[in-house]
């Protein structure tokens, strides 16, 4: 992916596994759940970033990571996960930045579907991607099963 530059000098850039460290730090200083024993550890990253169906964005101002966003999909619908920024550079476009670059990617596999996975009580989350044109799916209820405790 090629770096993108804006005038407020936030570049998107396509993050690696070797990008770990830099990513969980931001994830749990945003606010994310983290599970590094679980889906969350290194090795898990570094096996989806193999597989081919996960992407992950990083916003970097400055040479430093801000903001992040994995991408998966299922063949047919595009599924945004993780959309992180750290608090202190929230309110700047940048999520929105992440997000349109999200539905570029999966614009050019195809897809007609872009999807959002947030948190019951991610009220900030919820009005963004309403806002981005993103409706409610009131008839479909998320359901897993875990294996380990902690995945």
């Amino acid at each position: 992916m090629c770096r993108r530059r804006s005038d407020d000098m936030i570049s998107i850039e396509e993050l690696t596994a070797e990008d770990y460290r830099e990513l969980t730090c931001l994830w749990e200083r945003a606010g994310l759940p983290f599970r590094p024993l679980g889906r969350d550890s290194e090795e898990n990253i570094r096996r989806q970033l193999e597989s081919g169906h996960v992407r992950i964005l990083g916003a970097y101002e400055s040479g430093k990571l801000v903001g992040t966003v994995m991408l998966t999909h299922d063949g047919r619908k595009g599924w945004i996960n993780r959309l992180a920024v750290l608090p202190e550079m929230r309110n700047r476009g940048i999520a929105t930045r992440l997000i349109k670059e999200s539905e570029r990617y999966f614009k050019a596999l195809g897809f007609e579907i872009f999807c959002a996975l947030i948190e019951h009580d991610k009220l900030e989350s919820k009005r963004l991607f309403e806002k981005l044109g993103y409706k409610r799916e009131s008839e479909i209820e998320y359901f897993a099963k875990r294996l380990r405790r902690e995945a």
